[in-house]
């Protein structure tokens, strides 16, 4: 059994709670079902101290940009607290060379919107929260969007709707990696009704 993969999921101020927390919750548990863990997945902030989520949910980052374990899956979760970090230009030098170095780049919900601007979207394909395909029409002018689509896989750059849709698409990531068993394990273990016909 090879070492789990490193998962680092970027938090924020006003990150949309689900958006990183369903994700979180699938890379967490897949593989449990056969005592394996398949996945080592931690949070990842800017700075040191509290993250307050919407709702004002309070989360404790396990790593800044500096200590940050080397991802191989990196997930940018969405929320309306990414907009002010389209303009941080230290937040969007990381993503770039995180998401350069690693297996696979995510996002979800307007996480993509992150993507975009680090120029991780050009020449492919995206979706992103339904109310948003304008801010990232302008934002990635080359890239093809997919208004109606739970997420697209364009090999090492995947990109997901809104807020439960990253739960489908981390489960889409566990059949791809780790073959559809898994997949549909984590989604029981869960109690998610996963349709099938997403893995396909």
């Amino acid at each position: 059994m090879s070492d789990p993969r490193n998962v680092a999921i970027l938090i924020f101020d006003e990150v949309e709670v689900l958006d990183f927390a369903g994700p979180f919750e699938v890379f967490g548990v897949a593989g449990r079902a056969n005592k394996q863990r398949l996945f080592n997945v931690y949070t990842v902030a800017a700075r040191p101290g509290p993250v307050l989520a919407r709702n004002r949910l309070s989360i404790n980052p396990a790593h800044t940009f500096e200590d940050c374990p080397p991802p191989r899956i990196l997930l940018i979760p969405g929320g309306s607290g990414t907009r002010p970090l389209l303009e941080d230009a230290r937040v969007i030098d990381w993503i770039r060379a995180a998401a350069g170095r690693a297996e696979l780049a995510l996002s979800v919900c307007t996480g993509a919107l992150l993507l975009a601007k680090a120029g991780l979207l050009d020449g492919l394909s995206a979706t992103t929260y339904h109310t948003a395909f304008d801010e990232l029409r302008a934002l990635a002018p080359e890239t093809t969007l997919c208004p109606g689509l739970r997420f697209v896989d364009n090999g090492r750059v995947m990109t997901s709707a809104g807020i439960s849709a990253g739960i489908d698409m981390a489960l889409y990531v566990v059949g791809k990696l780790h073959g559809l068993e898994e997949a549909f394990a984590a989604a029981r273990y869960m109690e998610y009704d996963l349709n099938p016909e997403l893995l396909a």
